[in-house]
Order: structure tokens, then sequence, then C-alpha cells
């Protein structure tokens, strides 16, 4: 492993005084905790665990750490934020690529800096590809067919992606995974994205609605990108194209996608993010009711597949979002700060 000089000259410091640097990590799951136990000693630093998210109640246990890192599965408070900041936290490093789970602004106006985790995006690359697979061929009803014994061939056949064209709406590291996937199997791609940064045809956004048989999304959710596919950019959309979402739900107005799914228009989506997914995603729901309208319609339709928030659920990348959780504090307290 090679890390910047700040980097290794905190972790030299830390270790030279003892091990004095601490980060508190909430929302920790077991897993994730195994890994924080065995890399933090080697940062020189001493981790806090709990595996409850930040609330106001819990935040007494940032005292002394002016660093935390922080899950994605819940949302963050306003007052959870201002209890850290009484805490004397000053950095808040999230397990995830996304900010949507905690106000960054309000944040920021309490002094606190929030900085995101980068692992590997060959993650949710390859997870978008089996997707997209898996909905042109009609795997959802073939394997549900298959489960009951019915082994006759799907009434519709499957599509080979060399036939079709794939749009990629966002080209950062996971993006153009995805295009640099799509390359190998011979099928027209296009981007619309506000960098370009890859080898790829680049077009507005609603040329790629309009031209594409397959719409991937891999935007970060802010202010301007939700609902980026509403009802009038889906209506735009060729009739019997899919769509794949492995970024962030609400980035689709899902009233609207189910209203397409639902009269045909559209041939079908594979959803490994949903919207309002909070609460329903990493629980066990069996028994239990489920307050999602929307959820439970999609779930119902045999060219709907929904998985829960798993894309980007690897062993490479899990070590890479504690390491880098770990790092991110280092460079804080070095005075090493990037964001974004």
């Amino acid at each position: 492993m090679t890390y910047s000089e700040p980097v290794r000259t905190a972790v030299r410091r830390s270790r030279s005084l003892g091990a004095l640097t601490g980060i508190t990590v909430y929302g920790c799951e077991p897993d994730e905790a195994v890994l924080f136990r065995e890399l933090a000693p080697r940062f020189g630093v001493v981790p806090t665990i709990t595996e409850a998210g930040v609330s106001e109640g819990n935040a007494g246990l940032a005292v002394g750490n002016r660093c935390v890192s922080v899950g994605h599965k819940a949302r963050i408070s306003d007052s959870a934020l201002l209890a850290l900041s009484r805490a004397g936290v000053a950095y808040i490093s999230t397990r995830s690529i996304g900010f949507n789970h905690l106000d960054v602004e309000y944040a920021a106006s309490l002094g606190i800096s929030v900085e995101n985790v980068f692992y590997s995006p060959d993650s949710v690359a390859d997870y978008t590809l089996m997707m997209m697979l898996m909905a042109v061929r009609n795997a959802k009803s073939t394997v549900r067919r298959a489960d009951v014994h019915d082994y006759r061939l799907h009434g519709v056949r499957g599509k080979e992606l060399r036939d079709l064209t794939v749009g990629v709406v966002g080209t950062g590291r996971i993006g153009a995974a995805v295009v640099g996937r799509l390359r190998g199997f011979g099928c027209r791609v296009f981007a619309h994205s506000n960098r370009a940064n890859t080898d790829v045809e680049y077009v507005s956004l609603d040329q790629l609605l309009r031209l594409s048989d397959i719409v991937t999304l891999h935007t970060p959710l802010n202010r301007e990108t939700r609902h980026l596919l509403d009802r009038r950019r889906i209506g735009q959309m060729k009739r019997g194209a899919f769509v794949v979402n492995t970024g962030r739900g609400s980035l689709i107005d899902t009233e609207a996608l189910v209203v397409a799914l639902e009269s045909g228009r559209l041939g079908g989506a594979a959803l490994d993010v949903v919207e309002g997914e909070e609460g329903i995603f990493y629980a066990d729901c069996r028994g239990a009711r489920i307050d999602s309208e929307h959820l439970l319609r999609l779930q119902e339709m045999p060219n709907v597949l929904i998985t829960p928030h798993t894309a980007y659920y690897t062993d490479r990348a899990l070590r890479d979002t504690v390491e880098n959780s770990i790092t991110n504090c280092l460079k804080f307290e070095s005075g090493e700060q990037k964001y974004g």
C-alpha cells in the first residue's frame, strides 16, 4: 500500500505519540467493524465503533475525536449534526459516494467538513452490466418459472446487447467503467455528463433518451438531478426501452416510471435503488407491512427487477471503503483535504 506524504506523516506522528488519533464510526455493520479493527491500528488510529446511526443521543461517543465516519443507510438529521458539532467533531467521512443522506451545507455552517469515499468502481459497473443483461433477457420471469418447474420457453424473446444502443448518464468513475465494459459487447454507446472524460460520443440528455434502447443512470443525486427522469423525459424514450438505475432512487420520478411500465410504454426496468427505500432496504421485512405502494407495484411486474441497494457490496469495495474512511481522516488531520 502506498500513501501520500501527509498521510505517512500523520501515521508516523500518531505512532510516535502513542496512537492518539481517534475516529468514531457510526452505523457500522459487523463486516465493516471487522475491517476497521484490522486496518485502523496499522494507521495508528483508535476506532470507537457503534452499530447505531448518528443521533443526538449518541453524539457523545465522538467526544475527543475530531473525525467521524458515518454510513449511508439512514438519514442523518440536522439535530444530530448539531450534536456532533457540540461534541467537537470537525470532519465527517461518509462511507458512500453520495451525500444525499445529510445536509452538507448545514454541516459546513457548523464548521464540519464532509467528504465521501471512493471505492472500486468495478463493483457497481459489474453489477450494472448484470442488471442490464438480466433485463433484456427476461431473467426475472425465466427464473420464477423455473422455480415452479415450468421450463417452457418465455413468450418474449430476449435481446442481444450488440443489437442495442445504450445511453450512459454520468461518466464519473463508475459510469466510465460501465462504458468500458459495454465496448466488449459491441453495442453502440452514447453518454451524457457534465464532464467528458471517456472516449465515447457525448450527446444532450434529450438526444440520448431518444436514441437509446437502454438508459443507465450513474449521476450524483442533488437538487438538479432529482427526478432527472421525470414524466416528460420518460415520454421521450424509445417505446420498449429499458431503464437501469444503480445510482440513487430519486433520480427517477417513480410514479411516472410505474405508469410508463404498466402502460407498456417502457419495456422494463432493473433497479438496485428505489425512491423511498429508506427503512425498507437493509431490513428483514418478511411478514412486515411495506409502506411503499410504488415498490410493491414495481415488484409485481414481471419485467421489473428490484435488488436492495447492493451493487456496491463486494469484498474489494468494502475494504476500499473502510481503508479510505481512515485515510480521509488522517488527511484531514494532516491538513491535506479534498472534497467532491
